[in-house]
């Protein structure tokens, strides 16, 4: 039983006010019955003075319910509650995306194609995690480090708006990739750190070895989540590109992902592999990584309490103090 900041601490002594009314009418069919009548045929022979008193002294039993009242409510306990609340983080997280920009992410078996489809999925993934530190490395035939972990997110959504084909040296570096992304988390004093690797392709560039970099990744407690993206079959990659116009030409050619060298990451380092055929489960993979990695918040409740009952008891203990005088000054002669 709560208004707004008030409470009652023991609400179910509040039943005991139903004795209130069965009280009343006891007291006043009590005294009816107990009030002395003197029948006379006639009082013409008396001087009668009237009085107001014998009509007052109902407010006996008034004053005795009202004390009663106050008391009940006083077992009820009313009071006003103030509470604070104090956040704790209690677990933060650093993630560092390691991107694969390579030219095949142009491949428009996502739409509008592969990079793009991973930029908005990016984007919402990092809005969800306004507690977590967060860093971006792109790779392709080498690797580079856009943004170093941050809490700041609109730098890291605005380094993930920028990411475009053509930045670094054509390739798929998974090794140097994930080699950067490591060096970026291995100093991080946060209790979890974990990496989203995301290729699309095989590794056949960069002078990192893959598993040299996944133990790298496992030595320094880096859990490391692969995302293969791609369809099944083939796709429509990147062709040419016309000198004047820019213009760029597709070719349907067959999906090549070494998703072997991915689960083998994933399960040295305690993560997991995905595979996202399409823009639906990109985004799948994004919320169920979101789901695996969440921060502990605690949240901490103060209450200060202000208890009612004490000047419901001092009110009761009036009205027991003015029922005893009036019993036994004005009233005595009617009792």
């Amino acid at each position: 039983m709560k208004w707004n900041n008030f409470e009652f601490h023991s609400p179910e002594f509040l039943w005991l006010l139903i004795l209130i009314p069965l009280l009343a009418f006891w007291s006043f069919y009590t005294q009816k019955k107990d009030s002395a009548h003197l029948r006379m045929p006639n009082i013409k022979g008396f001087k009668v003075q009237g009085s107001i008193l014998p009509k007052l002294k109902p407010l006996l039993q008034l004053l005795r319910l009202l004390a009663l009242t106050c008391l009940i409510v006083a077992l009820a306990r009313p009071r006003n509650v103030a509470v604070s609340k104090k956040t704790k983080t209690n677990r933060g997280i650093d993630i560092v995306m390691a991107v694969d920009v390579s030219a095949s992410m142009l491949a428009k078996d996502l739409k509008p194609n592969r990079l793009e489809a991973l930029k908005r999925v990016a984007t919402d993934f990092i809005n969800r995690r306004p507690n977590d530190r967060i860093g971006i490395v792109v790779y392709a035939g080498e690797s580079f480090t856009q943004t170093p972990i941050t809490s700041d997110k609109s730098i890291v959504k605005r380094t993930i708006s920028e990411i475009k084909w053509g930045q670094l040296e054509g390739g798929t570096a998974i090794g140097m990739g994930l080699g950067s992304a490591v060096n970026r988390l291995k100093d991080s004093k946060a209790k979890s750190k974990v990496i989203i690797l995301l290729t699309d392709g095989v590794n056949n560039a960069g002078f990192v070895d893959p598993k040299t970099a996944t133990e790298l990744a496992k030595g320094n407690g880096i859990k490391v989540y692969t995302i293969g993206i791609g369809t099944n079959g083939m796709a429509p990659f990147p062709w040419a590109k016309d000198p004047r116009t820019g213009k760029i030409s597709f070719k349907n050619q067959p999906v090549e992902i070494d998703e072997n060298l991915l689960k083998h990451i994933a399960n040295e380092t305690s993560g997991k592999y995905f595979r996202a055929t399409n823009n639906t489960k990109l985004k799948e993979i994004y919320d169920e990584i979101d789901k695996l990695e969440k921060t502990k918040i605690e949240e901490f409740k103060y209450y200060n309490y202000s208890e009612k009952y004490r000047f419901l008891v001092f009110l009761a203990g009036i009205f027991l103090l003015l029922e005893f005088t009036l019993k036994n000054t004005l009233f005595k002669s009617f009792i």
